[in-house]
């Protein structure tokens, strides 16, 4: 199937809106319930407690081995959508979503107290993904070190109760479970314009980077992943490296392991430079 690179999405919500939905974000994942916009109150409080138990530092000495060969006939698509619109296509038709989380290195969740509105944020104030992240030591640890490779420290939480429609900003009625993984990429734009010698390190650190997440996935059992142009926007890695990287790794050491991948880029750029590369390779 051909991609569509004429459709445009939603912008979602604007600032002002943004932050608001994330202090309800911190509202509902601390006392545990909401109203759903029927007028039923919907408890969280026993999935935000198991997620937040479950979160799990993966830290950069830890290695990760790679998974055994696969036999999966994997699926794989590319959507100009959000994370979360994919991961509860997901979980309607019964899979449990792994969602990759472009995270900043040093704040959990972003700025989406704020307003800001990239990947990061839009998770962070549709689910329970920030209580799970915001005691990370990972946080300390990249502010205390100048280097903006950031390290490969990643977080695992798993089965995160997602309340929120991100593109509309309504509640949902029914809250669904999606398992994340928290993760900076490398920001490129810092280092090259510091450091331009350094522009094949960028590159590894990425490839390299993106092994790491999908072994993660492997070892923690997770079959349908939504991943998408990791550190592509205000890091501003090349989308043609990240969607590189995920082609070999898939082919390679990955070959079988996963059911489906979905690729989710949201992307309003006029020449799609985004989204494309990964239409152009999956």
């Amino acid at each position: 199937m051909s991609f569509d690179f004429t459709y445009t999405p939603s912008r979602g919500p604007d600032r002002s809106q943004a932050r608001r939905q994330g202090e309800e974000a911190v509202t509902i994942t601390e006392r545990g319930s909401y109203v759903a916009p029927s007028g039923r109150e919907v408890s969280v409080a026993a999935g935000v407690e198991r997620a937040v138990q479950g979160t799990v530092d993966v830290r950069p000495e830890e290695s990760v081995a790679l998974p055994s060969p696969g036999a999966r006939p994997t699926r794989t698509s590319v959507v100009n959508g959000t994370s979360l619109a994919s991961a509860r296509a997901l979980a309607l038709r019964g899979a449990h979503p792994y969602v990759l989380n472009f995270a900043s290195a040093k704040n959990p969740g972003g700025g989406f107290l704020g307003g800001a509105r990239a990947q990061e944020e839009s998770l962070a104030r549709s689910s329970a993904l920030y209580a799970c992240i915001r005691r990370s030591p990972m946080y300390a640890h990249h502010r205390a070190h100048g280097d903006c490779l950031y390290t490969d420290w990643m977080i695992h939480s798993p089965s995160v109760p997602v309340f929120r429609d991100d593109d509309t900003g309504a509640l949902l009625e029914e809250p669904y479970l999606c398992s994340f993984l928290t993760a900076p990429a490398p920001n490129a734009g810092v280092v090259l314009e510091r450091e331009p010698d350094r522009a094949a390190e960028v590159e590894r650190t990425m490839r390299a980077r993106v092994r790491r997440s999908l072994a993660i996935a492997a070892r923690e059992g997770h079959r349908h992943l939504v991943l998408g142009a990791w550190g592509c926007g205000v890091f501003k890695n090349d989308p043609a490296v990240v969607a590189g990287a995920y082609r070999s790794e898939l082919d390679g050491a990955f070959a079988g392991v996963f059911d489906e991948v979905v690729f989710a880029v949201l992307d309003w750029s006029d020449d799609r430079r985004f989204v494309r590369p990964f239409a152009e390779r999956f």
